[in-house]
């Protein structure tokens, strides 16, 4: 950019030189031909202009992979939002693959007013609000230390120098100088975030607690300068992780990081990023925004905007066929439709779309022999269709052989509809790594 400043004078030089030139030449020409010939000239010199090289940005072709990501949802009922008055949120998140440069992604996707974000930061976890000593780093945006973010936009952080080791714990601090709303969470954390007394304690490297969250208000991504693709898990609570133990990363996609980190290799370089919503459906939109939008609705947000995405798992559609209306039932076609909604728009972006078959759920409170039959014809048509590019069969390795409506009961977490840890296990377990290596 520099040597293009020094030589921009120069090269307008030139051209009004040559304009001059064809000036003169062209006061024997008649009008029409004068203004032929001096059109061109100009024509030349801004080719000349315009064709000189512009030395990129370093930054512009730095790949950058997800590690960690939650799907946004809200609001929530003024009465359910969490509130913050000149607070400090630390929220602790999970790594998948490690890097030298981290960044964030900060979002007001769902907010009606401007999110002002006075300072932020992040540092490795050393235990509860903690900060492991000299892993803190400010992080800025655009260079300057606060932003505000408009209604329904989200902010990119400027990367900093950090070494974050794979499957590692990080403290993502945000202070917020006014009295906000969280309008825009992922409200089933199932890990626990701290609200500092009032203050800006971003870098503070042990956070004056005054409560504790079990959210994660406006941060969506963590990015980090890797090498590998993305496997992004898109699903409702069952990938969510609900039930499963609090603060523990026992969530299926927690499982098959760590399976991945441990075949090292090309594998150990697959980030998992879970954009799953408690709630969540494929066709429609669930009664209460912390539900978040339906799956076709959000797919372009919480799937394409994911930095490195270059597969897509699909485990989603019981809430659907749970919640259908007896007046105007969801139908195979219907679900059907929706997935092939889905593996078209991924397709078109070159990610590869892997379907996951779904749970057995008979004994909980959506469950009735038509529901069944649906969900079962569903799975069917996943097995046999050949419409994704792969399948897990998450059914067959969680359901009762003896009772295959049911879950099994080693991998209940009681309400006969998620699975309990061991059950996020076998999902992860039985998922084909190779398939990984399938091109859409």
């Amino acid at each position: 950019m520099n040597r293009l400043l020094t030589v921009l004078p120069a090269l307008f030089a030139v051209a009004r030189r040559f304009a001059a030139g064809v000036a003169h030449s062209a006061r024997r020409l008649n009008p029409p031909r004068r203004r032929l010939l001096l059109g061109s000239a100009m024509l030349a010199a801004a080719i000349a202009l315009t064709s000189q090289p512009v030395g990129a940005q370093p930054w512009l072709g730095e790949p950058w992979t997800g590690t960690w990501g939650a799907a946004p949802a809200g609001p929530a009922p003024d009465a359910g939002l969490p509130a913050f008055n000149n607070h400090t949120l630390r929220l602790i998140v999970h790594t998948s693959i490690g890097g030298n440069r981290v960044r964030i992604r900060v979002s007001n996707e769902m907010g009606v007013l401007a999110l002002r974000v006075g300072a932020a930061h992040i540092g490795l976890r050393a235990g509860g609000s903690d900060i492991a000593a000299g892993s803190g780093r400010v992080l800025t945006f655009g260079g300057r230390p606060s932003v505000t973010i408009p209604p329904g936009a989200p902010v990119l952080s400027d990367p900093v120098e950090l070494n974050i080791p794979p499957l590692s714990d990080l403290a993502v601090s945000l202070y917020l100088p006014g009295t906000v709303q969280a309008s825009t969470l992922h409200a089933n954390a199932s890990q626990t975030s701290y609200v500092s007394l009032p203050g800006d304690f971003s870098a503070a490297p042990t956070l004056p607690v005054q409560r504790t969250l079990s959210a994660w208000p406006f941060l969506t991504a963590v990015e980090v300068d890797a090498q590998g693709p993305a496997i992004v898990a898109l699903g409702d609570s069952i990938t969510d992780g609900t039930r499963s133990t609090p603060d523990a990363n026992k969530r299926w996609p927690d499982w098959l990081a760590r399976r991945l980190q441990a075949l090292r290799g090309p594998a150990a370089r697959l980030a998992v990023v879970n954009r799953s919503i408690n709630g969540s459906r494929l066709l429609s939109t669930a009664p209460g925004n912390l539900f978040g939008r339906s799956a076709l609705e959000r797919f372009d947000r919480d799937v394409l905007s994911t930095a490195g995405v270059r597969y897509l798992t699909v485990l989603i559609g019981i809430n659907d066929i749970g919640n259908s209306s007896a007046t105007s039932p969801v139908t195979l076609q219907d679900l059907v439709a929706g997935y092939r909604q889905l593996i078209a728009r991924a397709r078109a972006k070159r990610i590869a779309v892997i379907g996951g078959t779904l749970l057995p759920f008979e004994g909980a409170g959506a469950y009735t022999p038509e529901n069944d039959s649906l969900r079962q014809a569903v799975n069917e048509w996943i097995r046999n269709h050949d419409e994704f590019d792969a399948i897990i069969d998450f059914d067959r390795a969680t359901r009762d052989p003896s009772r295959p409506a049911r879950l099994l009961p080693a991998y209940d977490s009681g309400d006969h509809l998620h699975p309990n840890d061991l059950g996020y296990q076998a999902m992860a377990d039985a998922i084909p790594l190779e398939q990984f290596r399938r091109s859409p």
